[in-house]
């Protein structure tokens, strides 16, 4: 017995929609995402967190005659050699704030390599013919190498310079380079000693003017 034609479209027409649905569903199991419509935004993609590391570089101080700590947060010290390098970098670029650069900005870091407690820094020519000599000037920037390398690096104790590979024997003929240059931190300004918070303050208002007599 045959059925009614209507009934036999509806049938029809919801078997063609299960059809439908079951290609679509199997589209996206084995093609993955269907393609973002024209115009639309991709999703922002997660960044990778930066890695820094807090360190300390030396620079003049306004008079030009002594060493000034300056803190920075420098990236690429996940390696020593990278961090070696990249902390030199940073101390031939200058300093951020109204302290006076030690290095000409032009000179290049060709390489920094570590043998034990001495660190072997090779620069560019342009760190004699940029440099602008004097003792003090001179000291400085030695100085401020070696120190910078040696309160980073704890087991650095002295530096060696080379200009373009070779050993230098001086920068403009007031320092003597033909020997590693040891970590002197006397050239470095003493730091003002920091004033008592409130809470040790308020301590030390409390105390008892007269010592406590000991319990019989």
């Amino acid at each position: 017995m045959r059925g009614h034609p209507f009934s036999d479209r509806i049938l029809l027409v919801c078997f063609l929609l299960v059809l439908v649905a079951f290609s679509i569903l199997a589209g996206l199991k084995y093609f993955g995402r269907p393609p973002a419509a024209p115009g639309a935004v991709p999703p922002p993609t997660a960044e990778a967190p930066r890695q820094l590391r807090e360190v300390i570089l030396y620079f003049g101080d306004q008079g030009g005659n002594l060493l000034v700590a300056e803190a920075r947060e420098i990236e690429g010290c996940t390696a020593e050699p990278e961090c070696l390098q990249g902390i030199v970098q940073a101390l031939v670029a200058g300093p951020s704030g109204d302290l006076v650069p030690l290095f000409p900005r032009r000179a290049v870091v060709r390489g920094v390599q570590v043998d034990e407690a001495t660190a072997t820094v090779d620069f560019s020519s342009d760190l004699v013919s940029g440099h602008p000599g004097g003792s003090v000037s001179e000291l400085l920037t030695v100085y401020g190498l070696a120190d910078t390398l040696a309160v980073n690096f704890p087991h650095i104790r002295q530096v060696r310079v080379l200009v373009e590979g070779q050993g230098a024997d001086t920068l403009k003929g007031h320092v003597d380079l033909r020997e590693p240059i040891p970590a002197d931190f006397s050239f470095v300004r003493p730091t003002p000693k920091a004033e008592p918070t409130d809470a040790t303050r308020e301590l030390l208002e409390n105390q008892p003017a007269e010592p406590l007599e000991k319990a019989q």
